[in-house]
């Protein structure tokens, strides 16, 4: 098995060693290295290529969505998770609409940064579930569209996609529909070609939007 190679973002000592050990307890990860602001974690993302970012946004010099900016203009493949204490719905879609794949919070647990790294690699996209509902509750709010502005869905993406409004990652969706998750990964990689977004946090947003579902209705 290949390792995803990891690089670590954060003006806090304490905070790099600690993620650096979380990440480096999965025998499927290994830490590139670790940058105390965002230039030096620019200079060390173009030099190390790494799969993975875990990248602060409070941090000197240029912060953590300058970081993430430059590296995309610089056509850096690395797939970038904020982990921050940044919890505001400014700060969740500046970071969303900026390119980053994932949103944590730096009180996560240990298992949640490392499958938040795995499930990134992985082409999905990553926030915590309180995250989510937060951000998705401000879109219901304040940007609804017209249902028929989206393209319809089938019956079983229909059913994964209510499921998917309660929080559940792939591998519950497939036990609750009696799936394999190979098979639910694929009607949502056709429902974010359908509706032209890249992750299923965008699916999310999308479907509440339009009015398609309620999000977590089983609360």
């Amino acid at each position: 098995m290949t390792e995803i190679r990891v690089l670590i973002a954060d003006d806090e000592e304490l905070m790099r060693s600690a993620l650096a050990i979380f990440v480096e307890r999965s025998p499927s990860m290994t830490v590139l290295g670790t940058a105390e602001d965002g230039a030096v974690a620019v200079d060390m993302a173009e030099r190390l290529r790494p799969d993975v970012v875990l990248m602060d946004l409070n941090m000197p010099r240029i912060d953590g969505f300058e970081a993430a900016q430059r590296l995309q203009r610089a056509g850096n493949p690395a797939q970038i998770i904020a982990i921050t204490t940044l919890g505001t719905i400014d700060a969740i879609t500046r970071a969303l609409r900026g390119g980053f794949a994932g949103y944590l919070l730096k009180d996560s647990p240990p298992d949640a940064v490392v499958a938040a790294i795995a499930a990134v690699h992985s082409g999905s996209g990553v926030l915590s579930p309180e995250m989510t509902k937060r951000l998705v509750l401000d879109v219901k709010r304040h940007d609804v569209i017209d249902a028929h502005s989206v393209e319809s869905l089938n019956d079983r993406e229909a059913a994964i996609l209510r499921e998917l409004a309660l929080g559940k990652s792939n591998s519950e969706i497939a036990d609750a529909l009696h799936l394999s998750e190979s098979t639910v990964k694929t009607h949502l990689g056709v429902v974010m070609k359908k509706w032209d977004v890249r992750d299923r946090v965008q699916v999310l947003i999308t479907a509440v939007r339009a009015g398609l579902v309620d999000l977590f209705p089983a609360d």
